[in-house]
């Protein structure tokens, strides 16, 4: 997928790589024909068991709280958060004995049924061919009779997660005003889905990227900054697009009565995460892997935050079951480092089979990188208000993270 510069800092698990210019500045493999494309080629095995049961340990009071109705929608199912909601979803189901089936949003099922073969078998997963800019309850009713799931028609979902989001353009695309509408239409129709579908509880993952660059002298943005993205930078696309969305899912909230909670999406780590792409530590991870000296480009100084993926899970699934309707919630970490600091964690972190590698700095020596973001610094986010009203906390150190991320990617290897 592609990115502003802007934008991938801030885009639901990711930070950018700290890009001189026009390092970013092109649009590759068709994405902006196919938005929701998910352009993994390979496929991935399964999380492992400590991941799983990590997610399931800090999760399974609210399996047991959902009730009867455990039937849940999902779009963005092939993302680096679609992947790990599925996974620890089919995970929890079995170890349970829910009985629950979720329904997954994707362009191309035949895609997703080669990069995750073990997750397409599952019966209580069901693919629906479709895209989220014109999802439609009786197209989605039809393939799932044809899956031997009739009775979704009858008594609908009673949860919607809405992780679908439009691939980003880079600086100069031509086509940021469609994306800006693409990400609109897509929460409208996701709206829409849950109101005529029954569903109670809607969860939409947003991101950091709605308060705009963060002060340098605020070490931790709040939920209740006022700050915003320049309404006049055509850069600002995504953060502008994830902030009319919001909106959208506060007037659903109260005109219908959903109980609608937003999940503002820092930086995170961990399997599935790309590493070819512009993710800062995903890059880094994938010169780890292939035994390539780590590139940082800029001066490394920008300061981040990453989230394992596995406590990721753990919170997206609880503010979509216990999170206040009409309520925002920062998805992140509190423990800030630079990028350069984040580099030689992944370049030294001890792996079994996979050796460390030198730092270089392309950068000259004091010079930002120029990236909107990085320029001022910093995008680290307070998670105080998960920790008050639904005990969410990191638990897995970013060494760890590292460790994990880099154990998993060896393991899925060609020959490993």
């Amino acid at each position: 997928m592609e990115w502003t510069q802007e934008a991938a800092a801030s885009r639901p698990g990711g930070d950018q790589v700290q890009a001189g210019p026009c390092s970013d500045a092109k649009v590759s493999r068709g994405e902006d024909l196919d938005m929701w494309q998910d352009t993994t080629p390979h496929s991935s095995l399964p999380l492992s068991t400590a991941d799983r049961e990590h997610v399931l340990q800090h999760t399974s009071a609210l399996w047991e709280e959902w009730g009867p109705a455990r039937r849940l929608f999902i779009t963005g199912g092939t993302g680096f958060f679609g992947c790990w909601l599925l996974e620890t979803f089919a995970h929890a189901n079995t170890v349970l004995r829910l009985r629950a089936q979720v329904a997954v949003l994707t362009r191309d099922p035949d895609a997703f049924r080669r990069r995750l073969p073990h997750l397409a078998v599952d019966p209580s997963i069901a693919l629906v061919r479709g895209d989220v800019r014109s999802l439609d309850v009786a197209t989605v009713h039809d393939q799932l009779r044809e899956a031997g799931w009739p009775e979704i028609a009858t008594h609908g979902f009673g949860a919607v997660l809405h992780a679908a989001t439009a691939a980003v353009a880079a600086p100069g695309a031509r086509d940021v005003e469609r994306l800006f509408q693409a990400e609109i239409s897509g929460t409208e129709r996701t709206l829409a889905f849950a109101r005529e579908t029954g569903a109670k509880r809607f969860l939409f993952t947003s991101s950091g990227a709605v308060y705009g660059p963060q002060p340098d002298a605020m070490p931790q943005v709040t939920e209740d900054y006022s700050g915003a993205p320049d309404p006049m930078g055509v850069n600002a696309t995504y953060g502008e697009g994830k902030r009319a969305s919001e909106l959208l899912c506060a007037c659903a909230a109260r005109r219908d009565g959903l109980a609608a909670t937003v999940a503002r999406a820092f930086a995170f780590v961990g399997p599935h995460l790309p590493l070819d792409g512009h993710f800062a530590i995903g890059n880094f991870l994938g010169d780890r892997i292939a035994g390539k000296p780590i590139q940082v480009k800029g001066d490394g100084k920008p300061v981040r935050s990453y989230l394992y993926a596995a406590d990721l899970a753990v919170w997206l699934w609880t503010i979509l079951f216990r999170g206040a309707p009409g309520r925002a919630y920062n998805v992140g970490s509190e423990d800030a480092c630079s990028v350069s600091e984040a580099a030689a964690l992944v370049a030294q972190t001890e792996v079994p089979g996979v050796a460390p590698v030198p730092i270089e700095h392309a950068g000259k020596p004091g010079a930002a990188a120029t990236t909107t973001l990085s320029s001022h610094g910093r995008y680290v986010p307070s998670t105080r208000r998960a920790w008050e009203e639904l005990g969410l906390r990191q638990i897995i150190s970013l060494p760890d993270s590292i460790r994990r991320t880099l154990t998993w990617t060896q393991s899925t290897r060609p020959g490993s």
